[in-house]
């Protein structure tokens, strides 16, 4: 035999590993096939070790089938025990998907202002809308109970305009027709509020100035006061002629809201007005006296007028302090 014969070369057994042992036999019998002492070995080797080599062949085939089909198994028991954990990661993935739907459909709403009873939802076009809500957070603070323009008692200022929008839209929801125009008139439960006397409205427009100053100093001591609100009241504190009128301007500006243009609503007084009906029964015949020229507007001459300040007192601040604001002063 010649130096290096039958010596498999290496990467002869790059083949799948079921095919090993047939190639093995193969270049087992091609060896005795193509060597020059062909004859002496076939004579010499009995044809039953031929046989013998053929059954060992597939007998390790077959071990290595089973051997292989056990790892296949085996893999597939272990895919079996991590189905639950790629389930998971799966579910998870739904979560975060359903999470970013409900993001963007309250970024949609972010936007977007709904009145007094309503309550934005994303509908199925993907729009952001304004409707009447569902059902209002249940009160059980008497001091959240209200007062109605007709003279009603309600839980909330939420149940009561959720009424108006329901009778507004022609919901069956709606109890009664008359609740279109409901407001509320004061806080609280309604009660009988006596007539303002001429004698009480006379002395009111000073009870209104000091009310307005007092509110305006707790305000700025409980830090509660906007800052570019604060120096009118620090200017009041060190000047008492510019007490009133100040307190004046700063409650004026301050109801005044968008648009910004120098006129009061009968809206925008609601602040003012339903705190202290209930308490101050001239309140709601001064702020009528106060539209001199009945278009359901303030300005801020006819406020200074109706506190009894005059015109050089009433300065128009109110740009000055927001331009404060917006710049951070």
């Amino acid at each position: 035999m010649a130096p290096g014969d039958g010596i498999i070369p290496a990467g002869s057994f790059h083949q799948s590993s079921h095919r090993q042992p047939f190639v093995v036999l193969k270049l087992f019998l091609g060896y005795i096939l193509l060597h020059p002492d062909y004859n002496y070995q076939l004579k010499k080797m009995q044809f039953k070790w031929l046989i013998v080599l053929a059954i060992s062949a597939c007998l390790l085939l077959s071990v290595e089938a089973h051997e292989k089909k056990r790892k296949i198994t085996k893999k597939l028991k272990k895919t079996d025990e991590k189905q639950p954990v790629e389930q998971l990661d799966i579910q998870d993935a739904i979560d975060v998907l359903v999470d970013d739907e409900v993001a963007l459909k309250d970024n949609l709403c972010a936007k977007k202002h709904c009145g007094a009873g309503k309550e934005c939802r994303v509908n199925e076009n993907g729009v952001a809308e304004c409707l009447c809500m569902d059902h209002c957070p249940e009160e059980k603070d008497p001091r959240r109970m209200i007062c109605s323009n007709q003279n009603e008692t309600w839980n909330s200022d939420c149940e009561l305009y959720r009424m108006r929008c329901l009778c507004k839209s022609g919901s069956p929801g709606c109890v009664d027709s008359k609740y279109d125009h409901a407001h509320v008139e004061y806080f609280g439960t309604c009660r009988d509020v006596p007539q303002c006397t001429a004698d009480e409205m006379a002395d009111f427009p000073r009870r209104m100035r000091d009310w307005l100053f007092n509110v305006m100093r707790d305000l700025a001591d409980r830090h509660d006061l906007s800052p570019h609100f604060l120096k009118l009241e620090r200017e009041a504190e060190k000047d008492n002629s510019r007490r009133w009128a100040n307190a004046a301007i700063w409650k004026f500006c301050d109801l005044d809201g968008h648009p910004h243009d120098r006129k009061v609503s009968r809206h925008e007084l609601f602040p003012i007005r339903a705190p202290l009906l209930a308490l101050e029964h001239c309140i709601q015949p001064f702020l009528d006296g106060c539209d001199a020229d009945n278009d359901h507007f303030i300005t801020l001459q006819e406020w200074g007028t109706c506190l009894e300040l005059t015109e050089e007192e009433i300065e128009d601040k109110c740009d000055d302090v927001r331009d404060e604001a917006e710049n951070g002063l």
